[in-house]
């Protein structure tokens, strides 16, 4: 540090203002007069300048301050706590060391709503529970999970039901308004019986209120992920919440959420309900889709979210992580055997794709919603890729309404975080019928078909078997800009099948045949012909589609088209955006 001090200072002066300087700043001094260039003195810190004494330790202040601290960590009251195994629920505290067994990086908002509460006694507080309200009832944090840095919201079930009021909600909307600074993934750990009515000016309607949630789950929405586990019955605001996350999860028995309460629906429509028949894991995973997954417990939920983080980025923009490659569990050489030569004759898709990709890396979403359509990720080669496959042993793989919307979510999200996408296509096509009208079969698939279309991650497509009428355009078909379409030899594609084009062309030549025996061999012939038409050799001898490959080799095909095409360089129009939602 330079000092410059006046004209008229002695040299004994210019010494003492430097050793005063360097013994209270800590640093070098160098002293000068004047206009001077050199320096008339200079000094050290001295070693004892800041005096240690061993026997200093925490004040009064500091061990009140953790008195407090430890009573926040304590949750809401005891009785409370006591109940929590009875729903076979954990203690907040006790989920976030089962979440994160190295503890958090840090926490905010221990002191939400201290003022409020913390001058009771326990007397009071066992009396009255409703004034017990430590952290408003409501965690914020980051932490670290297998190997990654995430936000991390949890409900305290203790404080009031897990019910949300104005400064949880003010830290919950904090902790988003950070992810969106950092790119790091959010993990929603929800516990919530909803809003406090009897608080709601507070947090309601504001625009930093509950409102905002969801305005910042939807600026977050493909932006980071956002992983939900629902831990407890989460009633109207706190419902959406899991809707709203890229990827929910769960937990049978304990777990639900839905727009109003059992109670309230009663009330509202005469019907009786319970709370799980109503939103239970169960109904969520079969019925709505709502739930990726469903968990056993509360560890196989944490186990299912790791095994879920491996194959995405922390952001947008970047790759999701690669892992060593594996063999597949199954060898490809019986895939042939594997597909059988009629197309009306079923098959499991889990059972091609074991043969495919690499072994122990399926992990399926939605399995129970939308059987027609698998939607997973796994490896091929150690690279992430999220499969769409049509599954032939349900309805003969025929795509109805939930499985386009399921089909397309999926896509939609594989595309956000840069996940390379393989269609396998065996299907009939979109189903038909009055049913299906009327449970959006147009609108779902053209879902479907959208999110093929405007996904610009590396895509791969592969004609197994059937790919008849607009089913190979929803399955990235050769005019969705895929990056491939092969087809293995038993592979067809077709306005429609062979029996319903022989019906709907030949139907009358055929009715005219009186002889049965010659009716039957007229059809078998026109079969026969429809079925040279549309056969995978007829498609690539005209270029339609890019290959035919041998079944044994179709996981190395696809090794080495996912490597070529890694880095495909593929833009969307420059607009604002689509209107197809």
């Amino acid at each position: 540090m330079k000092v410059r001090i006046g004209d008229g200072a002695t040299g004994d002066e210019a010494e003492a203002i430097a050793s005063a300087l360097a013994r209270h700043l800590g640093t070098d001094v160098n002293v000068f007069v004047g206009d001077g260039e050199e320096a008339v003195a200079d000094a050290e810190p001295p070693a004892d300048a800041f005096p240690l004494d061993d026997d200093m330790g925490p004040t009064e202040r500091e061990e009140k301050l953790r008195e407090e601290i430890a009573d926040i960590l304590g949750g809401g009251p005891e009785k409370y706590k006591q109940r929590l195994p009875e729903s076979g629920k954990l203690f907040v505290r006790d989920r976030l060391d089962l979440w994160f067994p190295e503890g958090l990086k840090f926490e905010d908002g221990k002191f939400a709503n201290f003022d409020s509460w913390h001058e009771n006694s326990p007397e009071v507080d066992e009396a009255d529970p409703n004034t017990r309200l430590p952290g408003d009832g409501l965690l914020t944090g980051a932490a670290e999970f297998e190997g990654r840095d995430l936000h991390f919201m949890a409900n305290d079930f203790t404080v009031k039901a897990g019910s949300m009021a104005r400064r949880g909600v003010e830290k919950f909307l904090r902790m988003q308004q950070r992810a969106l600074k950092t790119g790091k993934p959010v993990l929603y750990l929800m516990d919530s019986s909803g809003g406090r009515i009897d608080q709601q000016t507070g947090f309601f309607a504001n625009r930093e209120g509950i409102g905002k949630y969801y305005y910042n789950h939807s600026m977050l929405s493909g932006y980071v992920p956002q992983i939900c586990v629902l831990y407890g019955p989460c009633i109207a605001g706190a419902a959406y919440t899991p809707v709203f996350a890229d990827f929910t999860i769960m937990v049978e028995g304990m777990s639900a959420m839905a727009i109003a309460s059992p109670r309230m629906v009663k009330m509202v429509t005469g019907e009786e309900i319970s709370m799980q028949d109503l939103g239970g894991a169960r109904m969520h995973a079969k019925e709505s889709g709502s739930a990726d997954l469903v968990a056993r417990d509360e560890a196989h939920a944490r186990e299912l979210v790791s095994q879920l983080v491996t194959y995405l980025p922390d952001k947008a923009g970047e790759k999701p992580p690669r892992s060593e490659s594996k063999p597949p569990r199954y060898s490809p050489d019986g895939i042939d055997e594997l597909i059988p030569e009629s197309p009306n004759r079923p098959y499991d898709a889990h059972d091609l794709i074991e043969r495919v990709v690499d072994a122990e890396s399926v992990f399926e979403l939605k399995p129970d919603y939308g059987k027609e359509i698998v939607t997973a990720f796994a490896r091929i080669d150690g690279r992430p890729v999220g499969i769409v496959a049509n599954q032939p042993t349900e309805r003969s793989g025929a795509i109805f309404p939930d499985a386009a919307e399921k089909a397309a979510e999926f896509i939609w999200t594989c595309d956000a975080y840069e996940i390379p996408l393989l269609y396998l296509c065996d299907t009939p096509g979109f189903m038909a019928g009055s049913q299906v009208e009327k449970d959006a079969i147009l609108e779902k698939g053209k879902k479907f078909i959208y999110a093929t279309s405007s996904a610009t991650v590396p895509k791969q497509t592969v004609i197994v078997r059937k790919a008849y009428g607009a089913g190979i355009y929803a399955m990235g078909g050769p005019a969705y800009d895929p990056e491939s379409v092969i087809a293995l030899p038993s592979g067809e594609i077709g306005i429609m099948g062979p029996e319903a084009a022989i019906n709907a062309v030949y139907a009358n030549k055929l009715a005219d045949i009186d002889d049965p025996e010659e009716r039957a061999r007229m059809e078998d012939e026109l079969r026969e012909e429809y079925r040279e038409d549309i056969d995978a050799h007829r498609m690539a001898s005209e270029v339609v589609i890019d290959e035919i490959v041998p079944p044994s080799n179709l996981r190395d095909e696809l090794v080495a088209r996912f490597e070529f095409y890694a880095d495909v360089d593929k833009s969307l129009p420059d607009k604002k955006h689509g209107t197809v939602l």
